[in-house]
């Protein structure tokens, strides 16, 4: 009979229990928190996952992954990351039990020189469990210690760690759990999740309501604290970034990996239409073919097109946006566009905005010309090349009537450069972003038109076509681009190592020494591509970053060095063609009679009459104790006469006849 009641008593306690858990899970109210409405409003990136266990699996497993983690910088930025990884291998049923549940991660500036990482992890019903939180018990060693404190109605779970002095801190919020090694972080969550800020942003939820859920995970970016981010890796403001966070409001990415460990992802970014004229004019005028790297060299670092239906359309559709979002601002560039054609007797859009055809783009090229500054060239696509030379030779009439400039073309190698001098013309017509081609010189290649501040790295552009030797032909590119859209409004294509090198020659040295020691880890994602197509009132995006291995990147050409052993034997004949082949020289002034180049000291190297910009008259070296190198004459940019090498005495060792 007793054990008849306690088995009954058994039975009756385990009935109410499963009636508990029906009205917790079937019946009881529905009060989930959306996850967003946590995570406070300062986040510079957001991280998003459906499958949390399994997305982590297929990075933690990739090829960049591991070979990212031997970098100590990256795992001093990845560190709070790495401890869950630790958590998670050590604790992988119950992670796994956890899968299927939203997961976001965010990063927050907390200081000048420090970020935290923010977690939030939607229980859903299992929240209401009172055993949840008596379970973390079961997760500690005696290596932790667990206590507990209450936070304007909330309760504040801190683990501390006994080996590293530091503290994780958790908090159940409704259905949602919360936590970071920042306490700031979790209180800022309790502080606002009745009234939360980016997750009642509409321009963050017109983002998030595009992204889709299909892939790896989702990535949010917000622009407004991606400077102070940058200003982790950097004490120089960036003028670039800066530019991004005043532009853009919000991106989303929805990522994807594949067993290369090539990043791919797709999504949406909205602009601050107040502030970007150009982006919104660019939003309003369809999209084009990217037709410029067939003349872009192969050593092209950064390749930026802007595409439309067709420039006049932008043109117009640029001023439209302009006029409306700042009538003072559009009021001055009317003012500066007739004073230059009243003074030129020239009418912009017939003689400059008419043959411009479908796309435009600027090219940083490494061509190792000019030494100092970086190789900037902006290309034109024509409608029409015949109608785009008669206009340019107009406005050139004009300039040679109306100013004291005398410049001759230049003929180089089956094209010609001249010169458009007409300051700040660009910045005018385009706006502040093409300000850098304040008096540029230009030539034809086949049927674009390219101007730069350099008539040197037109030379080099022009080489580079007619050798064959352009972005178009080279497999990567080709294999790369194919990722990516026939067309677009905005596109960027970036050749890291190619970067890598500008960054190094203009960095400090303080910044040379992290890029040497950090070489390996950029180097080993060579190819990144971003791109933009109008899509209702935002831009849909894209952007693909191509991981290779580091062996494999350095054997590409373009880190072969080529080196001529010092224990060469070299015959009389061998020695003359030697000394007498001479470097190319790359004159800026293209008008100037002369060009000359000195040592460190200042003593003259040696000095070569000019015309044209060719090597033309007499030429003369120098040793650096003042005496006469070497002698001889150029005639069209080609030796000529009988040339003389003499030794530091002033003996002359050999003469050659050309």
């Amino acid at each position: 009979m007793i054990k008849k009641r306690i088995l009954l008593s058994l039975l009756t306690v385990f009935t109410a229990y499963l009636c508990y858990l029906l009205y917790l899970f079937v019946l009881s109210p529905k009060t989930n928190l959306q996850s967003i409405y946590l995570i406070p409003k300062d986040a510079v990136f957001v991280l998003e996952s459906e499958k949390p266990v399994e997305s982590w699996r297929k990075v933690s497993e990739s090829k960049g992954w591991n070979h990212l983690k031997n970098n100590a910088y990256f795992t001093s930025l990845t560190e709070n990351i790495q401890k869950v990884d630790t958590i998670f291998k050590n604790q992988r049923g119950l992670f796994e039990f956890f899968d299927n549940r939203s997961l976001f991660i965010s990063i927050h500036m907390i200081s000048k020189k420090e970020y935290g990482i923010f977690y939030v992890l939607d229980l859903k019903r299992i929240a209401k469990l009172k055993l949840l939180k008596t379970y973390l018990n079961t997760l500690l060693d005696e290596g932790y210690i667990l206590s507990k404190r209450t936070y304007h109605t909330h309760e504040i779970l801190e683990i501390y760690d006994r080996t590293t002095k530091e503290t994780m801190h958790l908090s159940f919020i409704k259905n949602q759990l919360v936590a970071s090694y920042t306490h700031s972080l979790v209180e800022a969550a309790i502080d606002q999740y009745k009234e939360p800020e980016l997750g009642r942003d509409l321009n963050f939820l017109a983002i998030n309501k595009k992204v889709g859920f299909e892939d790896l995970f989702r990535l949010y970016v917000q622009y407004d604290y991606l400077d102070e981010y940058y200003s982790l890796f950097s004490n120089t403001p960036n003028d670039w970034l800066k530019g991004v966070s005043t532009h853009f409001l919000f991106s989303g990415f929805s990522f994807d990996l594949d067993d290369n460990s090539t990043i791919s992802a797709d999504g949406y970014t909205n602009i601050r239409f107040e502030n970007e004229n150009y982006l919104e004019a660019l939003q309003r005028s369809g999209t084009a073919e990217r037709s410029i790297a067939a003349v872009a060299p192969e050593k092209t670092a950064l390749y930026m097109s802007y595409g439309f239906d067709g420039f006049s359309k932008f043109y117009q559709n640029f001023e439209v946006v302009q006029k409306t979002n700042n009538s003072e601002q559009f009021r001055t560039y009317g003012q500066g566009i007739k004073k230059i054609e009243k003074f030129l007797k020239i009418d912009i859009k017939e003689h400059f905005v008419s043959w411009i055809g479908n796309e435009i783009a600027l090219l940083q090229i490494n061509s190792n010309i000019s030494k100092g500054k970086n190789d900037i060239a902006l290309v034109l696509q024509t409608k029409d090349l015949t109608d785009a030379k008669e206009n340019l030779a107009f406005v050139l009439k004009q300039i040679k009537k109306k100013t004291p400039v005398k410049f001759k073309a230049i003929p180089y190698k089956g094209h010609e450069i001249n010169f458009l001098s007409i300051k700040g013309f660009f910045k005018l017509l385009l706006g502040n972003r093409f300000k850098q081609f304040d008096k540029p010189y230009f030539a034809l290649v086949a049927d674009k038109v390219i101007f730069s501040d350099s008539p040197n790295t037109l030379k080099y552009i022009i080489n580079s076509y007619v050798d064959g030797k352009t972005l178009k032909n080279t497999k990567d590119y080709q294999e790369f681009n194919e990722k990516f859209k026939e067309e677009s409004s905005l596109a960027v294509y970036a050749n890291v190592p190619l970067l890598y090198e500008s960054m190094y020659a203009f960095a400090d040295n303080v910044t040379k020494r992290q890029l040497r020691q950090n070489k390996d880890y950029i180097l080993c994602f060579p190819q990144v591509g971003f791109q933009l197509t109008p899509e209702d009132d935002l831009f849909k995006s894209r952007l693909v970053v191509n991981y290779q291995d580091i062996a494999s990147v350095k054997s590409k050409e373009q880190f072969l060095e080529t080196t001529i052993s010092k224990n060469t034997k070299t015959n009389s004949s061998d020695l003359s063609e030697a000394i007498f082949n001479l470097k190319a020289i790359y004159p800026t002034d293209l008008g100037a009679k002369s060009f000359s180049q000195t040592y460190k000291d200042g003593t003259l190297k040696f000095k070569v009459d000019l015309k044209n910009g060719l090597k033309h008259g007499r030429y003369t070296a120098y040793h650096p104790n003042g005496k006469k190198k070497m002698t001889g004459r150029f005639r069209e940019d080609k030796q000529v006469g009988t040339w003389r090498y003499f030794n530091d005495a002033g003996k002359q060792l050999l003469k050659k006849r050309f």
